[in-house]
C-alpha cells in the first residue's frame, strides 16, 4: 500500500492532498494525517521521528521523506502534478533545501486549522 502521512492542520498540505486526490485516479495512494491514530501509528511503527516538518511516503516497507518523498509520490500521478519526478536531478541537498524552506515557513504562508480536515465522503476510503 502506498501511504501518504502528512501534517492535517497545515491548510498547505491538505491543499496539495486534494491536488494528489485529484490526480490519482486510480486510488493507488491512501493518507494518514500525523496527528491521526493511524498516522502516530505508522510513525512509530517506522521510527520516524522528524515527522512534523516532512510529508512521509510509505511504499513496499520504504520510507521517503522530504524531496526523496515528493519524488516517489510524483512517479503514481498523472497529469501536470507528474512534474516533480523530473526533480531527480537536481542534487538532493538543494530540492531537501528548498523542502525545508517551504516546510518552515507553511504555517505563516498558508495558516492552519485547529483540527485535520474532514475528507469528502467519496474519499473517506483513502483515509487511514
Amino acid at each position: 500500500m502506498n501511504i501518504i502521512v502528512f501534517d492535517g492542520v497545515c491548510n498547505f498540505c491538505n491543499r496539495i492532498v486534494q491536488i494528489i486526490i485529484r490526480h490519482d485516479p486510480s486510488a493507488q495512494i491512501h493518507f494518514a494525517a500525523q496527528q491521526s491514530e493511524a498516522g502516530e501509528k505508522l510513525l512509530h511503527q517506522y521510527v520516524i521521528r522528524e515527522s512534523s516538518s516532512s510529508v512521509v511516503f510509505i511504499t513496499k516497507g520504504v520510507v521517503y521523506n522530504q524531496s526523496d518523498a515528493v519524488i516517489e509520490i510524483a512517479k503514481l500521478l498523472k497529469g501536470w502534478p507528474s512534474i516533480f519526478k523530473y526533480t531527480i536531478i537536481v542534487p538532493r541537498f538543494i530540492r531537501n533545501y528548498i523542502y525545508q524552506l517551504v516546510a518552515a515557513n507553511r504555517y505563516r504562508l498558508f495558516g492552519k486549522q485547529a483540527q485535520c480536515m474532514v475528507p469528502k465522503e467519496e474519499d473517506k476510503g483513502r483515509f487511514l
